[in-house]
């Protein structure tokens, strides 16, 4: 379902802008000063140049300028659960009860409802520091599992909601076969989920093209090892590399300690000890949660130059577990953050929460700081953006993430004027109030997304539209998925 654009948003759809200059700004070395941001009519950076004057007629930022943060995991139809599960329903409630609810609204969402919802989500995503997703979309078919007349039908709704809301999408089509490790039949709440291995490669050739006209990055996602058996994985890789040999690759693994129980009892072996000895997992592999693993399997998985796809708010409200970060640190690991089923849509917060969990659990302050950047926002900012930018697939040939040339002209401008913000003097001590101190009140002002101007005082120029559109297709589906 496409939404109306206003005039505002037509504007900075059309007419990208070319500079910005910033007394303090966020480059992959660190804070630098007085720099000036250029970019080309296609929204990539041709300039990062610090220690400069800012030119006349240039915009300058008002506070400090961050780049824009890739959220590596999202399932976008999820966001209609928001706050529905919060309760107690059975005796001891997990993961595996909160999924019933999931595959009932996954089994009513319209494509129109999809549209409608993930729309304002990506509008929701921008407002809130995020500039680029990993969208990894596994309802693929109708409601009664019968493909779609246009077998993509609901990637496309996808891609124009992504087009829509202005935001950076890396589309990955889940790959999903069975409902247990050893071939177990799907179930009837899976029935829309399903695709053959040939079925998925044909959806990626159909939708390569149509991805690249919209700048969108186009991967694969067998969704976990319960779900895609053996035969299939392989032969699914081997015709993505055939199709793409740079194609992000994502996989839920490790989630649960009940899942790691099942592949022992299936294999004799953990899940990303399975993995890895089984799938060529290299640099181009985002390993989802990856909650459970063992000392082993953290050592060889880093090793591999795979990313971490670390969701605190979502692992935190489905009770998984803590990832253990200083150790995939300490074993040379890479990581980003996403929102998975965004249970919050807030790029601070998930790096608030992701800091909290390590202090939780090895009672020591400022874990995630490092000993070239001791302010914890500040490494974790420019951690979760390298990892985000590798994972999301985005990153161009020579190029680093985030603020430098070549890459996409993704930022985020802080609101100085902010009460939490003023009277600090450096840009190191305004970042660490965004992300530690928000109260879960936004300090965002601006946010551009490939070069053009899409979030102004903290508001999307679509966001009244995006919400009205998301709170009716959100009404539907409550009255259709009520027990």
């Amino acid at each position: 379902m496409a939404m109306p654009k206003s005039p505002e948003a037509q504007a900075s759809a059309t007419q990208p802008g070319d500079a910005l200059f910033a007394a303090h700004a966020l480059l992959p070395g660190g804070w630098a000063r007085d720099v000036l941001l250029q970019w080309n009519a296609a929204g990539a950076f041709t300039a990062v140049l610090p220690g400069n004057r800012p030119p006349p007629g240039v915009t300058q930022a008002s506070g400090p300028v961050l780049p824009g943060l890739p959220n590596l995991h999202s399932h976008a139809f999820q966001r209609a659960m928001g706050g529905l599960t919060e309760y107690r329903g059975t005796a001891q409630d997990s993961f595996w009860s909160w999924r019933e609810l999931m595959y009932r609204l996954a089994g009513a969402i319209t494509p129109e409802q999809l549209e409608a919802v993930a729309t304002g989500l990506y509008v929701e995503m921008l407002e809130a520091g995020y500039t680029q997703v990993c969208e990894f979309h596994y309802v693929h078919h109708d409601a009664n599992g019968q493909a779609y007349a246009d077998d993509a039908t609901l990637s496309l709704c996808l891609l124009r909601a992504a087009q829509t809301a202005g935001i950076g999408l890396t589309l990955l089509p889940v790959l999903y076969q069975t409902s247990g490790f050893g071939g177990t039949p799907p179930s009837d709440g899976q029935r829309r989920f399903i695709r053959r291995t040939d079925d998925m490669l044909a959806l990626l050739d159909r939708l390569r093209p149509l991805c690249a006209v919209q700048g969108a990055r186009l991967g694969l996602a067998p969704h976990s090892l319960r779900a895609v058996p053996p035969d299939a994985l392989r032969a699914a890789l081997e015709g993505l590399r055939a199709q793409d040999p740079t194609a992000p690759i994502h996989i839920h693994i490790a989630e649960q300690t009940g899942e790691v129980d099942a592949c022992l009892a299936w294999s004799g072996q953990r899940p990303v000890q399975w993995l890895l000895d089984h799938a060529s997992v290299d640099a181009h592999w985002c390993l989802v949660h990856a909650t459970h693993m063992d000392a082993d399997e953290y050592r060889r998985a880093a090793a591999t130059g795979a990313v971490a796809g670390l969701c605190p708010t979502t692992e935190a409200n489905l009770g998984d577990g803590i990832f253990d970060l200083s150790r995939w640190l300490a074993a040379g690991g890479r990581w980003g953050v996403g929102s998975d089923s965004h249970a919050t849509v807030n790029a601070a917060e998930e790096l608030l929460m992701l800091e909290y969990s390590q202090r939780l659990a090895t009672r020591q302050r400022n874990v995630l700081a490092t000993t070239m950047q001791p302010h914890v926002a500040t490494a974790m900012t420019l951690a979760a953006v390298s990892g985000g930018a590798q994972a999301s697939g985005t990153l161009n040939a020579g190029a680093g993430a985030g603020l430098c040339v070549g890459q996409r002209a993704d930022l985020v401008e802080l609101d100085a004027a902010h009460p939490l913000l003023q009277g600090l003097n450096t840009p190191e001590d305004m970042l660490s109030a965004h992300v530690f101190a928000s109260h879960r009140q936004s300090a965002v002002a601006r946010v551009w997304a490939g070069g053009r101007l899409r979030v102004q005082h903290g508001q999307h120029a679509e966001s009244a539209s995006a919400r009205a559109a998301f709170i009716h297709a959100r009404r539907q589906l409550l009255e259709n998925t009520r027990p």
